[in-house]
C-alpha cells in the first residue's frame, strides 16, 4: 500500500493513519500536563522500548511488577496516539508518557508547563538500519523498497515521523533545564552509569544495589525475553516477527552487514563531497539538504575510532 493509503499528515509529517486518528490527536493538543510527568521522547527505533522499561523501573526502585504484568503500551502510553483511551487524569503522578513528536511539534500545554522530558538519540545509520527491518515486519507501514529507495526517502523525510536530521535538530536545541539528553550510545557503553543519570534526573534516589538490580533487568538479552516489552503479543498480522524481529539486537554498528558507501549507497541520487563536509555542516546548518546527506555519508564514511572518547564529547555537550 502507498503512503497516501496507509498515512496521514500532521504538521508536515507523515503519521500511521490507522493509529493516529482526529480523535487522540485532539486529545494530545489539549491534553493537560502536569509539571512532574515525564515524557519520554525518541525518533523511532532509537531505544524507546528500552527507556519504557529503565524509567517505570526506576520510579517503582526496581519493582519489576510495573513491566512484567503490562504492555509497554498500556504502562507508558503513546501521547499521540492511544492516551485518550487510558483516563490518564486519574493516573497519580508521576505519570509517564512516550512520544515520536519533533519539538516543533509539541503542543501549548507542553510549552506552559514544561514536564520533564527523557530524549534518547541513536546515530543514524544504525535508525536507518533498524527502521528499514521495522518497516519490513509491519504491516501499517509502507513496504520499503530497496535499500536505496527507502535511503532516498529516510533523507527525505518521508518516512513517519519526518525527518531524524530535523527531529534531533529540534529536541537539541531546546535549552530548557527540564530536558535530560542520552544516547544509545552511551547507554550500551556503561547501562549502570546511564540508569544512575536518570534516577537522578528524575529525583529518585537509587543505592548501588538497587541501580545495578535495574541495570541487570534491563540489559537488552534479558529486556527482550519479556513479552510485555518485546511485542510478541501483537498478532502477526500487525508485526510479523518472522520476517524481523521486533527487538532483534541491541548493538550499535549493525549497520555494517547491511549497509556500505561502496556497495549500498553508488545508486543514491546525491552527490558527496567529503572534504567539505564540516564547512557546510558549520555554515549551511543541517537543515540544508546536502547537509543532511553529507551528515548521513560522513558518519557512514568516517566510523569514530574511539568510542569512549565519543562518549566524553556527547556529555561535554549535553552539560
Amino acid at each position: 500500500m502507498t503512503e497516501e493509503e496507509l498515512y496521514t499528515v500532521y504538521k508536515g509529517v507523515y503519521l500511521i493513519k490507522k493509529i493516529h486518528n482526529q480523535e487522540s490527536l485532539k486529545y494530545y493538543e489539549e491534553f493537560s500536563f502536569r509539571p512532574d510527568d515525564i515524557l519520554i521522547v525518541t525518533y523511532p527505533k532509537s531505544g524507546t522500548v528500552w527507556m519504557q522499561e529503565i524509567v517505570p523501573l526506576i520510579l517503582s526502585q526496581g519493582d519489576p511488577v510495573v513491566v512484567d504484568t503490562v504492555p509497554n503500551w498500556d504502562g507508558v502510553p503513546w501521547l499521540e496516539s492511544r492516551a485518550f483511551i487510558y483516563n490518564l487524569d486519574q493516573r497519580p503522578s508521576p505519570r509517564v508518557f512516550v512520544t515520536h513528536f519533533q519539538y516543533n511539534m509539541m503542543s501549548t500545554g507542553f510549552v506552559k508547563v514544561k514536564p520533564r522530558v527523557c530524549y534518547t538519540d541513536w546515530r543514524t545509520r544504525d535508525v536507518f538500519t533498524s527502521y528499514s527491518h521495522f518497516s519490513r515486519m509491519a504491516s501499517f507501514l509502507v513496504i520499503p523498497g530497496t535499500q536505496t529507495e527507502f535511503l532516498n526517502k529516510f533523507l527525505d523525510g518521508k518516512a513517519i515521523f519526518g525527518s531524524w536530521f530535523d527531529h534531533v535538530k529540534g529536541w537539541l536545541s531546546a535549552t530548557e533545564q527540564h530536558i535530560m539528553y542520552i544516547s544509545y550510545e552511551e547507554m550500551i557503553l556503561d547501562l549502570e552509569a546511564s540508569v544512575t543519570r536518570m534516577a537522578q534526573f528524575l529525583n529518585t534516589p537509587l543505592d548501588s544495589e538497587m541501580i545495578r538490580k535495574i541495570t541487570d533487568r534491563c540489559v537488552f538479552k534479558n529486556m527482550k525475553k519479556n513479552k510485555m516489552s518485546n511485542y510478541s503479543l501483537m498478532p502477526s498480522t500487525m508485526m510479523d516477527q518472522n520476517v524481523s524481529e521486533f527487538l532483534r539486537k541491541g548493538i550499535a554498528g549493525d549497520w555494517k552487514n547491511h549497509l556500505t558507501a561502496a556497495e549500498q549507497m553508488q545508486d543514491v541520487k546525491y552527490t558527496f563531497v567529503w572534504d567539505y563536509f564540516c564547512v557546510f555542516y558549520h555554515v549551511l546548518g543541517q537543515s540544508q539538504p546536502i547537509v543532511k546527506v553529507l551528515f548521513l555519508m560522513a558518519m557512514i564514511h568516517h566510523d569514530l575510532k574511539s568510542q569512549s572518547a565519543s562518549q566524553a564529547q556527547f556529555r561535554k555537550r549535553r552539560t
